[in-house]
């Protein structure tokens, strides 16, 4: 698929999805279509696996008869291999393409009551996975869908009526699922994301990472790399960061964590929609600061975007938590960048790499934050980089950002490299954009790491220390821009002149009002 047709089909979905702008907020309605577009997918993916099983017996899987015993029979053993396979079950009647055709009257214009159908079948795809190894990857999966909603519309006609025409326009599309080497409904989901991100307001950045900063953080935690054993992202959101890993790298683990329910879900049906298969990937739901799901992970690759300065409990309980213990002092409760630095540094091995977005505060603000910082530079030599990122590109905040990269075995622990990539990016109406230009010419330089003029700096650990180990980026790159000289004795020659051409042209003007009688205007 060309990256035109690309472009088409996400406006398709987007136009889709805007069916339902004006009944609903962009972070609502997101729930419902991109749920819509998970229940497609599954369909799609059912339907190819079950014609694939029934080869042999030259029969399409549409045709089986659910009713007689023969049908009963094939259904059960697709469904036993399917549950192995996929991961859960659909059975023909329960297809995204039969549920959108009796739902538009099996295309004579006739509205069919379908609404309970759904209902019935995103609740049996659950079900479907009860006692099996899938079961926790499908549980209420789809229970922000809620379809009888008065957001719909006010009566459940109104509301049938909407589901009706979102489901016929999304059977119109071909996600090409059976081209496995092509992430067509992948690449559209996660344009769907960023577009729900970018006019959802101000807790936006809670679940999508701008795809540009994701390349960064992904590119640098896979640098030299093609395989790796296990990723984590304990601020997982959608799932959007720790699934670019994925497009640079083999990851035969996703690991991650989220608090939010609804991103929890958006975040599994992320991975799913991205061929990532059950076994693969382990998300959990809760408090990752305050309740860690997964024991110490040892992890290759961590990517974090955490909400920025967050509230979190900072109990001295935790003081005896392996997390926190050896620094000495918890970060405060009012900002727990720091504790979110000290989680993911925990569960990072040896051999791993570590970028995480951060606000510019944790490069300098002291007390306890001054203290951590102070001991992962000296006492453990982890930090490896600061990028300085520019102002406006992570949605819901406008402050400008960095990313700092942690090794536990540094190649080159005798320098900090410190990168300011602030003055590079392209603006687009209120937002700022890197450019695929300024994310290569960040990740360039990290892998070379070199001094560039007004760009770069590698520090010795002896300049950190001789700034109190203080990471504000000035302090390191210059970027001052001398101002050209002024030649005073030119500029008051030509004021002169100037002055001299005044007096020429006042006296014309002069001229000109004396002979047309009128006065002068000075």
């Amino acid at each position: 698929m060309s990256e035109e047709q690309k472009r088409q089909l996400n406006q398709q979905l987007w136009n889709i999805a805007n069916t339902l702008r004006g009944k609903m907020d962009a972070d609502e309605f997101r729930d419902y279509i991109l749920g819509f577009i998970f229940y497609k997918y599954l369909s799609e993916k059912m339907e190819l696996y079950a014609n694939d099983i029934l080869k042999e017996d030259k029969i399409n899987y549409l045709d089986i008869p659910e009713d007689e015993k023969k049908g009963q029979e094939y259904l059960e053993a697709i469904r036993e291999e399917s549950l192995e396979k996929l991961g859960y079950f659909l059975k023909p009647s329960e297809l995204f393409k039969q549920v959108a055709k009796r739902g538009n009257g099996n295309g004579k214009n006739l509205n069919n009551f379908i609404i309970e159908d759904i209902q019935k079948i995103l609740i049996n795809i659950q079900n479907s996975t009860m006692g099996t190894n899938s079961e926790e990857d499908f549980d209420h999966l789809f229970e922000d869908m809620d379809l009888n909603s008065t957001k719909l519309g006010k009566t459940a006609e109104q509301r049938n009526e909407v589901i009706a025409k979102v489901l016929a326009h999304l059977d119109k599309i071909d996600f090409q699922l059976q081209q496995s080497e092509i992430d067509v409904l992948g690449d559209a989901y996660e344009y769907l994301i960023g577009q729900f991100a970018s006019g959802a307001g101000k807790t936006a950045g809670e679940f999508y990472t701008p795809q540009q900063a994701s390349k960064i953080l992904a590119r640098i935690v896979t640098l030299g790399k093609t395989r790796i054993k296990s990723a984590y992202d304990p601020t997982a959101g959608s799932g959007s960061l720790i699934l670019r890993l994925d497009k640079v790298c083999d990851v035969l683990k996703f690991y991650g964590q989220e608090r939010n329910r609804t991103t929890y879900n958006l975040c599994r049906m992320n991975m799913i929609l991205h061929g990532v298969h059950f076994t693969r990937f382990d998300i959990k739901l809760e408090d990752t600061l305050e309740h860690p799901q997964h024991a110490k992970l040892e992890a290759e690759a961590v990517v974090a975007n955490p909400p920025f300065s967050a509230q979190w409990s900072a109990s001295p309980l935790f003081m005896s938590d392996d997390r926190f213990s050896e620094y000495g002092k918890l970060a405060p409760s009012s900002k727990a960048d720091f504790a979110f630095i000290q989680h993911m540094i925990y569960n990072l091995a040896e051999n791993g790499t570590m970028t995480v977005v951060m606000p510019h505060g944790v490069l300098f603000r002291g007390a306890a934050e001054g203290h951590i910082r102070k001991y992962l530079i000296e006492e453990k030599n982890y930090l490896d980089a600061v990028i300085g990122l520019p102002a406006n590109i992570f949605y819901g905040t406008s402050i400008p950002t960095c990313i700092l990269v942690f090794k536990k075995c540094r190649e080159h622990p005798d320098d900090i490299l410190f990168i300011d990539a602030s003055q590079y990016y392209e603006k687009v109406k209120t937002q700022n954009y890197l450019r695929d230009e300024d994310v290569d010419r960040i990740v360039e330089t990290y892998a070379k790491r070199i001094s560039i003029d007004k760009y770069s700096y590698l520090a010795s650990l002896d300049k950190v220390r001789e700034n109190d180990y203080n990471l504000n980026i000035p302090r390191y790159v210059d970027t001052f821009e001398e101002e050209e000289s002024l030649d005073i004795a030119a500029v008051a020659s030509e004021l002169k002149a100037l002055e001299t051409e005044m007096k020429v042209t006042d006296e014309t003007i002069a001229g000109f009002c004396n002979e047309l009688n009128i006065p002068t205007p000075f």
